[in-house]
């Protein structure tokens, strides 16, 4: 069975990977300092799948506790998940992000030539496009021009695989730009677990009508869209775990160097108003709201042209918004707090 390291793995979108791999017959690693994430997240990975999580508890940028998993493992492939990423904190406290997002993945790609390991998936995200004026955006659009250091963490990730791809003929590399999970496993075992107030638009949904928060606020209702808010392409995790799976199987099959990008999304924008009344309707649940003022760096639209994806890993996704939402929900009352 292959060993896949899986740095992260107990975050919002590594455990729900890591369900994926195991169904795929493979065997994640874990390595997560658990920051970001709950000793919760374990146990429910436990009940999904019948086997107990693997994980080392280190921080990815701790070279010689990572060199030693990588000794007692000998991992086949490596799925890079670990970082920091609320775009609020990284313009608060930019070294952490640069320390975290782009220390991690130095120390990582140090370790896996020494242990001559050289496949690598890299979790990105579509932030590096910034306010991309092509909708839907293609791979090739103009990147580059974030608008938080999170994101810039994200454009000098990229390259750092680029320029290591390039000195290195044996790598294979993988980025997988995201654009907006949200949802949770069906089972309600596991889902987004967010730190304090929720930083994305789903959480403070169902914290919202689960009474956590007293309102949602609408940040902005004066746009040029269908219902004056923001467009964004909202894609279900467990669609978005399986890409990753994808991705490991594609690169399998590659002959170094190779170094590519994808987009993960469904291909559609809904509006933030959408995914409201999406939430209430397939929840029969209210959800109070206010509108308030545009927030600095939101982007009008932003979704994803995914024929890339499509054709080349041949992945879609087959979830519905009213799935995400109707999973986001089950997590959020499995919580203990619906």
């Amino acid at each position: 069975m292959d060993k896949v390291i899986v740095t992260g793995g107990a975050g919002f979108i590594g455990s729900h990977t890591c369900v994926e791999l195991m169904a795929a017959g493979m065997a994640p690693v874990i390595v997560d300092d658990l920051r970001n994430s709950e000793e919760r997240v374990l146990g429910g990975l436990e009940k999904i799948t019948g086997k107990k999580p693997v994980i080392h508890r280190i921080d990815c940028t701790d070279q010689a506790a990572l060199d030693r998993v990588f000794a007692a493992e000998k991992p086949g492939s490596v799925i890079h998940f670990a970082a920091d990423k609320a775009v609020g904190e990284s313009v608060a406290d930019p070294l952490k992000y640069y320390h975290n997002n782009v220390g991690s993945l130095a120390t990582l790609l140090r370790v896996m030539h020494r242990h001559r390991v050289n496949d690598i998936v890299f979790s990105s995200s579509c932030t590096v496009y910034g306010d991309s004026k092509d909708l839907p955006v293609t791979e090739a659009s103009a990147s580059g021009q974030a608008a938080s250091p999170y994101g810039y963490t994200k454009v000098v990730c990229e390259q750092m695989l680029r320029d290591v791809s390039a000195a290195d003929p044996h790598l294979r590399a993988v980025m997988l730009r995201y654009f907006n999970p949200i949802g949770a496993h069906p089972s309600g075992q596991i889902g987004e677990l967010p730190i304090g107030v929720p930083n994305n638009l789903v959480p403070f949904i169902t914290q919202t009508a689960a009474g956590i928060r007293e309102k949602l606020t609408v940040h902005g209702d004066d746009y040029p869209t269908r219902d004056g808010s923001c467009i964004r392409d909202y894609i279900h995790v467990v669609d978005l775990a399986k890409a990753h799976v994808a991705a490991l199987r594609w690169l399998s099959g590659r002959k170094a160097p190779v170094c590519e990008v994808f987009n993960l999304g469904t291909g559609q924008g809904n509006t933030v108003l959408e995914a409201v009344r999406t939430f209430e309707e397939v929840n029969g649940v209210k959800v109070p709201y206010v509108i308030g003022p545009r927030r600095p760096g939101d982007v009008v639209a932003m979704y994803a042209d995914t024929t890339k994806s499509r054709e080349v890993l041949g992945w879609k996704t087959e979830l519905t918004l009213a799935d995400a939402l109707r999973d986001a929900w089950h997590w959020q009352q499995a919580l203990g707090k619906g």
